[in-house]
């Protein structure tokens, strides 16, 4: 059944490599995906190891719910330290990986070590192998996938994978599979370069056998009807992610030219219907796709139109990249953000990560920071595409001295630079916020700041806190499976109540992250999309355990703690600028310029944001510095960390 998914561990240095079985205790305590990645994670890291050292290790995991008959279980969740940060490392891919994974025996891997050549993992029906990758290396994200399929002969092999991005230890490289589907956040992708892993391949037809078959299909009808029949899901099956995009910049919530402006201008190039009408003339009327058990189809299909990568296929752009080829360096053109879109995919780089360093870059070139000797003579100023990407191929190939100073990340790159450059930089935990800007929105510039991994728009974000939601409303969502009668705020610009709404959300993705489930099948942007109450009967049906809201609420705690426990292990400190919950002086010093008369004129209040911060750390049951408490650790169960039980 799904629980008989094994865990292995796999050493790189020496190729042993082990299996075993996944405790059922384990699983009620971790469930799964995310969660039990953080527990391995602290038990296994040795304190202060080097991210890019053979001691870091590298897990690749699937959710509890994966590969089931649960809806949206496609997530791919990998965690290490990460080489960006100094600190936690997550991130999470959909596509078909963890699926096939799944079927294939495993819902863990623990990878340790370093091979002395480039190689990569075969996993086939329960067995493992290193195999080299000598002709791998070099390849593309896209190139290497389907060079391992031709030479293992199957064409339905699904494969996890790094592109030179990767292999050149730029430290926020991703993780690919698929045509877009990326680990983006923290630098997994050098991760495994540093450890010479080109890839995991996965093929599986191992049966799964499901606890409660006809009641688990009969429910997830249920569940998939109340998905499509969103308005929010309506919409990105239309639309794509990009409609995220289109509504912020109208309402003047994103970063354009770095962080000078709140809403970008002229941008109708760039707009979700635009993007659509590429999409439609280049590929057909049904150029939507998704991954595995979805229903919405979120990602558009398309051909590069013109310039010198036209005909070129990809997927996308997520709203992500709009903002970071599009927004953050003022750049408006269609092409410009498909051709920045697609190289990323290739080189195998966080599109966040690498739009905001260049962007950054952008304005630190404007102020004269850094001058065109630099840039070996680049015209680095804002709007200029030919520059933008430029910059992606000099990074990812750590090409001249800027190109190798951005791919070290925003702080190292700050301390090299020097002057005053990191004051310009837009940066929670040394990993840049993606194209948001939160000064009028205090619950979510409390979410940025305090999330486990750094800058972070997925994993405490309370979005719907943006649809003015009646508090009869919000008193149902946030009063569940945990009672709370404290203060809510329909009104997005308010300090009061954010707080809470942050912890539970926190709570909320955790759960679903441990699961495996896919965000926008919960309520991350619907308020009536399924959470905590609609979960017990999902995993019960498809794996036979039996939990409670309640217990699934402390469990996400548990897993929280975890994160926050290695957190503070590694150096984390409450109002460190480069290690700590702390946001950029721009958020409290700079007004916004732009956008709707709820936007225009806001900073985030220093000491109320002291507030938010202290009631959010209470919440969690955390002291004044954000350390939990020991009652904490006990109630949870984790005052005997690290346990070594797995």
């Amino acid at each position: 059944m799904a629980l008989d998914r094994k865990i292995a561990y796999i050493n790189l240095s020496t190729g042993k490599i082990e299996t075993s079985p996944i405790p059922v205790e384990i699983r009620k305590k971790f469930l799964g995906g995310r969660g039990l990645d953080a527990y391995l994670l602290y038990n296994h890291a040795p304190q202060g190891c080097d991210p890019l050292g053979p001691d870091n290790p590298l897990m690749i995991s699937g959710g509890l719910l994966t590969a089931t008959c649960a809806s949206a279980t496609a997530r791919t969740h990998i965690m290490a330290k990460s080489p960006l940060t100094g600190l936690l490392g997550s991130a999470n891919m959909g596509g078909f990986f963890a699926p096939e994974m799944a079927w294939a025996g495993f819902h863990h891997l623990v990878i340790k070590g370093k091979a002395k050549k480039p190689v990569y993992i075969w996993i086939h029906n329960g067995k493992i192998e290193i195999r080299d990758a000598a002709h791998l290396w070099g390849k593309s994200t896209t190139e290497t996938q389907w060079a391992i399929r031709e030479e293992l002969g199957d064409e339905d092999i699904k494969s996890a994978v790094i592109g030179q991005a990767g292999e050149k230890l730029v430290r926020y490289a991703n993780v690919m599979t698929g045509i877009k589907n990326a680990a983006g956040r923290t630098g997994m992708g050098a991760v495994m370069g540093s450890k010479n892993l080109k890839a995991v391949a996965v093929r599986g037809t191992m049966d799964i056998r499901i606890a409660h078959p006809v009641e688990a299909l009969e429910h997830n009808k249920r569940f998939i009807d109340g998905i499509t029949g969103a308005k929010v899901n309506r919409t990105q099956g239309s639309l794509g992610t990009p409609f995220i995009w289109g509504a912020t910049n109208s309402w003047g919530g994103l970063r354009n030219r770095n962080f000078q402006y709140n809403q970008m201008e002229y941008a109708d190039d760039i707009e979700p219907e635009r993007l659509d009408e590429i999409a439609t003339e280049t590929i057909g009327p049904h150029h939507m796709t998704g991954c595995f058990g979805c229903q919405v189809h979120c990602r558009a299909q398309y051909k590069i139109p013109s310039g010198p990568y036209a005909g070129k296929y990809d997927e996308g752009p997520e709203y992500t990249s709009q903002g970071a080829f599009g927004a953050e360096p003022d750049c408006r053109s269609a092409v410009t953000v498909l051709t920045g879109n697609h190289l990323v995919n290739q080189y195998g780089v966080d599109n966040l990560e690498i739009g905001s360093m260049i962007a950054w870059a952008m304005e630190l070139y404007e102020l004269g920071i850094i001058t065109s000797k630099e840039t070996d003579g680049l015209d680095l100023r804002f709007g200029n595409d030919e520059a933008l990407l430029e910059m992606i191929h000099r990074i990812c190939l750590r090409k001249g001295w800027l190109g190798d100073v951005l791919a070290e990340g925003g702080i190292p790159a700050s301390e090299k630079i020097g002057k005053n450059s990191f004051d310009y930089l837009i940066q929670v935990k040394g990993m840049n916020n993606l194209h948001s800007d939160e000064r009028g929105t205090p619950g979510l510039a409390l979410n940025i700041a305090t999330a486990s991994r750094g800058s972070d728009h997925l994993r405490s974000r309370p979005a719907i806190d943006l649809y003015h939601l009646p508090e009869k409303v919000m008193r149902k969502i946030y009063s569940s499976p945990v009672p709370y009668d404290g203060p809510l705020s329909s009104e997005h610009t308010d300090y009061e109540g954010k707080p809470w709404q942050v912890f539970w959300h926190q709570n909320c993705y955790m759960a679903v992250d441990c699961l495996g489930i896919c965000k926008y099948h919960t309520v991350f942007l619907g308020a009536t999309l399924p959470n905590f109450e609609d979960w017990p009967k999902v995993i019960y049906y498809n794996t036979g355990l039996e939990f409670t809201p309640v217990e699934l609420w402390e469990i996400a705690e548990r897993c929280n703690n975890l994160e926050r426990l290695f957190n503070l292990r590694e150096g984390l400190t409450r109002n460190d600028l480069k290690k700590g919950d702390m946001l950029n002086h721009r958020y409290f010093d700079e007004p916004t310029k732009r956008g709707a008369p709820d936007v225009v004129g806001r900073t985030i209040d220093r000491q109320k944001f002291k507030k938010m911060v202290d009631e959010f750390y209470n919440h969690c049951g955390w002291d004044k510095q954000g350390v939990p408490a020991p009652g904490t650790l006990q109630r949870l169960g984790l005052d005997h960390e690290p346990s070594h039980l797995l």
